[in-house]
């Protein structure tokens, strides 16, 4: 491994410049499909194959529970490779501290001793000679929380120079090298009466971890001990395939394995409401657990080694309780309104169960300073979380003081013995606990001082408003600085605990605690532009002993935004030879905030007794939902055209493949005078195309811009397939005759802004969608559009995959 290294940005691009890499093309496996089988190219030359490990779980008699069954519901779904996207990519700066020898390490990662580790490892260095500190982090979710090579390289190159060395990683770089996650494809079936009940569920799939299986089978575990969710059922089978291929390795993103699970269990739930003639809402209310049945086993190991078992809740009425704030009633009477109309509406439902607050343990420091503050030192770091707000909470509740004295530092090797870092919901669930529990020590120390100093018993000392005082003689108080100043030298202490007002203490929770949650979806597709229009979000969801309600509310609205993106517009495609197509924001769409609607929480807590503050994590819960919820609602939108909606995301561009899938198509008007209007858009929107991509070319002979995939724009060349240039728009089309003999067409109206930059053109090209609407085959479809000429019906019937492959050669979808 080779590594640049200079004073400045500039002569480190001088530099790279100097360097010459020779490549030589190997065969590559960039599908989970395209990886298994005797001839599949190896991702590892020392595995037999590219199956890095299987994981299976089963409660019941699955064979069994089949053959009960009146009714099986089967299908394929998958969920796409996304990315977590953190405001701020990754960081790496370290240094040598001349005085003291130690190796300093700024990193940006929710993992501050799993770093020091792995430098300690890597450098042969005592972990007491490195230290490792987070600096305010810009988000993390999840892909921050493994060790980079990065972190590993700067301190070796800090170290070997004697000089900081610092490096920032540019969002190109984030796209290529960052940890992604999901790419499920599961094969699952569900198994009911026709009362509705359940008798069994199953499901084999496959998860693409990249190169490297980095976290071992722990998503894919996480997947099949989620996938059984709030329901009532006796027979489970689950089996994941955890297969290595050529792409960046996966690891976990925000809901890491649980986000998959909801989204099969959901839209098997919703297909089989609709073949039984039940209510969605009413099939899940009848399968969901009573709290009679609390706490419930479910007959899985989680990943701890813990067996699972349900924390006492309410599921039905905290299911309710998010029918009741969506309108459920009132949305299922406007979809009645709207059927048959152009804009039909959706809603979609999914309720889930989360293991959160993932030990073994973590700890606090707690120490009050002579001057009165409060200093709290834990092992985990915020990536903008509010866990400084929480965990200071707790502690000023423990020691009744106001919460401005409290002071938390997190994300420093030094302060702590050891901590496991911001990941799997755990900070509040398990270093709130913690903190506690450190904090109640102190407490009671400072209860012993003063009951020394006012010559009374430790049971007459109260703790309120920061001061210590005697209980009914308000008159006798000191300061929570004066009890710590008074420690140093009491002896009060000395039978019981060492000097000064401070105390670290770790907990250890033995398992997670399992809340629940339910989110609810309506929205409305546009058949025209195939758009989806979020019309209303809900989430319920049950956190334990809420410690801060605005804080909670934001981490779930983080979620839920998150979990929209998944389910409308994120997906990161590789090519065949595993080269990364989606690796910019010109690809890679993010939900914007005209596009979120707005989004209502409600709680209803029950708490958990596996910690003593009853705390359920919830970092996690808001984005387990939506793309599940979402997904049902779209196929509820368009059920009366057979639309199936059996992977997320769900594009605009899907949905159109969906509508003329087999030629189910719409059905098309007649008109004596076929028109068709296309609008071309004032902006871009990136959720509104099938393709937003900056194109550099030259001129071509009569002066029109070419792309660089393109060697002649003659129609000579191209044919009638060509699209037909028109000055500064043009149309690209193609289109399925539907079973009725008409066509619907998708049109992408090109608008060219070309920028003269020396000799080059560059011309930002925005595609939009828009369907032709025409009935039986006319000779030429006449436009109300200035400027742009319509195709001609040669050139429209082209398929959906035609195109696609067109525009992205060697894309396996």
């Amino acid at each position: 491994m080779a590594v640049v290294v200079a004073e400045d940005p500039y002569r480190l691009a001088d530099a790279l410049e100097r360097v010459i890499v020779e490549y030589g093309p190997l065969p590559a496996a960039a599908t989970p499909g395209a990886a298994v089988g005797p001839s599949a190219p190896r991702v590892h030359d020392e595995w037999a194959d590219n199956l890095a490990a299987l994981s299976a779980a089963e409660t019941g008699t699955v064979a069994a529970g089949f053959e009960q069954a009146e009714l099986v519901v089967a299908g394929r779904f998958a969920y796409a490779r996304v990315a977590g996207m953190p405001i701020e990519p990754r960081g790496v700066l370290a240094s040598v501290d001349a005085a003291t020898g130690v190796l300093m390490v700024w990193a940006s990662t929710q993992v501050p001793f799993a770093v020091r580790s792995g430098v300690a490892a890597a450098l042969a260095l005592p972990e007491e000679r490195i230290r490792v500190i987070v600096p305010e982090v810009g988000g993390g979710f999840g892909v921050k929380g493994h060790v980079y090579p990065e972190d590993i390289l700067v301190p070796a190159v800090a170290r070997r120079l004697g000089r900081p060395v610092k490096w920032t990683e540019t969002r190109r770089e984030h796209f290529l090298a960052s940890a992604a996650d999901r790419d499920q494809a599961h094969e699952a079936r569900i198994g009911l009466k026709r009362d509705g009940t359940i008798v069994a569920l199953e499901t084999s799939f496959t998860r693409d971890h990249g190169a490297f299986p980095t976290l071992g089978e722990a998503i894919t575990q996480n997947t099949i001990n989620h996938l059984p969710g709030p329901y009532r059922i006796p027979h489970f089978r689950g089996a994941g395939h955890n297969i290595v291929t050529h792409k960046t390795f996966a690891a976990a993103y925000r809901g890491a394995g649980r986000p998959e699970a909801a989204l099969v269990l959901d839209r098997l739930l919703d297909r089989a409401a609709r073949r039984l003639g039940m209510d969605a809402a009413e099939l899940r209310r009848l399968n969901m657990i009573r709290p009679g049945a609390m706490p419930y086993a479910t007959g899985l190991t989680y990943r701890d080694g813990a067996r699972i078992v349900y924390d006492p809740a309410d599921y039905p009425a905290a299911f309710d309780h998010a029918l009741a704030r969506l309108g459920y009633a009132g949305w299922r009477a406007e979809q009645a309104r709207r059927r048959g109309t152009s804009r039909p509406v959706g809603i979609g439902l999914s309720a889930y169960v989360e293991g959160t607050g993932l030990g073994p343990f973590e700890g606090a420091d707690v120490r009050v300073d002579p001057g009165g503050a409060v200093f709290v030192h834990v092992g985990v770091s915020a990536q903008g979380q509010a866990h400084e707000t929480t965990l200071a909470q707790i502690c000023a509740d423990q020691l009744e003081v106001p919460i401005e004295t409290v002071v938390v530092k997190g994300g420093d090797t030094q302060l702590v013995g050891y901590g496991m870092g911001t990941i799997a919901s755990r900070v509040a669930a398990v270093a709130g606990p913690a903190v506690a529990r450190s904090a109640a020590e102190v407490a009671r120390k400072a209860k012993l001082v003063a009951a020394q100093v006012f010559e009374c018993s430790a049971e007459d000392i109260v703790l309120a408003g920061g001061r210590v005082l005697v209980k009914g003689v308000p008159d006798r108080s000191l300061s929570l600085g004066e009890v710590a100043r008074a420690a140093v030298r009491s002896l009060a202490l000395a039978n019981t605990a060492g000097p000064g007002l401070s105390h670290c203490a770790f907990f250890y929770p033995g398992t997670v605690t399992w809340a629940f949650g339910a989110q609810g979806v309506v929205l409305e597709v546009d058949l025209e532009t195939c758009a989806v229009t979020l019309l209303a979000h809900v989430a319920v969801h049950d956190c334990g002993r809420p410690i801060n309600p605005m804080v909670v509310e934001g981490q779930l609205h983080g979620g839920m935004v998150q979990g929209i993106g998944s389910a409308l517009m994120e997906e990161l495609i590789y090519d065949r030879e595993g080269q990364l197509l989606t690796g910019t924001f010109m690809e890679y769409a993010l939900p914007r905030a005209d596009q979120v609607p707005p989004l209502e929480v409600g709680h209803l807590d029950f708490p958990s007794a596996i910690n003593p503050l009853g705390i359920k994590g919830v970092g996690e819960s808001g984005i387990i939902a939506p793309a599940a919820a979402i997904a049902n609602a779209v196929e509820d939108a368009l059920a009366d055209y057979g639309v199936e909606v059996d992977r997320v995301p769900v594009t605009s561009a899907r949905i159109f493949e969906m509508l003329l899938q087999e030629h189910r198509g719409l059905v098309l008007a007649e008109a004596a005078a076929p028109q068709v209007v296309l609008v071309p858009p004032a902006t871009p929107a990136l959720t509104d195309g099938l393709e937003l991509g900056l194109r550099v070319g030259r001129r071509n002979g009569n002066g029109a811009a070419r792309g660089d995939d393109s060697n002649d724009t003659s129609d000579e060349q191209h044919g009638e397939h060509s699209p037909r240039e028109t000055g500064r728009h043009s149309v690209s089309e193609h289109a399925r005759v539907s079973s009725r003999g008409a066509v619907a067409a998708l049109a992408s109206v090109d608008h060219d802004r070309t920028h003269a930059r020396g000799d080059r053109d560059i011309s930002t090209t925005w595609h939009r969608p828009v369907l032709l609407w025409m009935p039986r085959r006319p000779e030429r479809v006449r436009p109300r559009c200035p400027g742009v000429t319509a195709p001609s019906w040669p050139s429209l019937v082209r398929s959906c995959d035609e195109r696609r492959t067109a525009r992205f050669p060697g894309v396996d979808r």
